[in-house]
């Protein structure tokens, strides 16, 4: 019996962690792979008792990108609805970190970069190989790199295919900090922890916001804000929002004792 491409654990509350698992083919975005990865994704927005997820590779890298092998048998694959992986990060409702720990390349990069936040390992490297491969991008990396990096920057990646490193990326805002090898996933832990233990709800509504309105120019998005926060407003209860505003700063009380013991 042949092992899941897709593997998935729940290492603590409220956290699930996908882990793409072809290692002997650089974790490469096959059929049967994209297939697992939507399905697990929808499987995990539907999920109550999961609040956050961090997606991670087996081995030495991330995502290489689509099976080069099957391209070079079947074609290049119409991507859409069950099989396409980045529409199904895009319409997860809850926060998805990406724990880079090795190479994201092409595809693998757009698969990142469709996550919520982006955590690199030192180890990890990202290039745009689609020139080089002769593949129209798909999964927008045509247009989200150049509004992440500012358009030489992504001009010079897309056209000449070379990698840049995981310090790179942290300086051109692809990665939000660099982590060593072994503290990459811990650190995706604790985060998607701090994230699982806001309101459900509420993480819901503001990632849709966010999402939403950065897709829209200044003016029109704070329009959209000033609504959805006059909605939110008016389905709060005064008791509801005490209940937070405790939960806050305990929170707060125990980060304090927390730095205080470390020093």
């Amino acid at each position: 019996m042949t092992e899941s491409p897709l593997l998935q654990s729940r290492p603590q509350p409220g956290c699930a962690v996908l882990t793409l698992h072809r290692p002997h083919a650089l974790n490469a975005l096959s059929a049967a792979l994209r297939a697992e990865l939507v399905a697990a994704l929808q499987a995990l927005d539907r999920d109550d008792t999961v609040r956050a997820v961090v997606l991670t590779g087996a081995g030495k890298a991330f995502c290489a990108g689509l099976d080069l092998r099957e391209l070079g048998t079947e074609g290049v694959p119409t991507l859409g609805g069950a099989n396409d992986p980045v529409r199904a990060i895009t319409a997860f409702s809850k926060p998805l970190i990406a724990a880079v720990n090795g190479a994201a390349v092409t595809g693998g990069f757009e698969l990142a970069l469709a996550c919520d936040v982006l955590l690199a390992s030192t180890s990890a490297r990202f290039a745009d190989t689609h020139a080089r491969i002769g593949v129209i991008p798909g999964w927008g990396l045509s247009q989200k790199l150049s509004r992440l990096i500012g358009l030489p920057r992504a001009k010079e990646m897309a056209f000449s295919g070379n990698f840049i490193n995981a310090a790179t990326a942290e300086r051109w805002g692809i990665a939000n900090r660099v982590l060593s090898p072994d503290e990459l996933l811990p650190a995706a832990l604790a985060l998607a922890a701090d994230m699982a233990s806001a309101e459900p709800g509420m993480l819901r509504a503001y990632k849709r916001l966010i999402d939403e309105g950065f897709g829209l120019p200044l003016g029109e998005a704070m329009v959209l804000e000033a609504q959805r926060s006059k909605e939110w407003a008016a389905a709060q209860t005064p008791e509801a929002l005490e209940r937070r505003r405790a939960a806050v700063q305990e929170r707060g009380r125990g980060r304090g004792r927390g730095q205080a013991g470390q020093g």
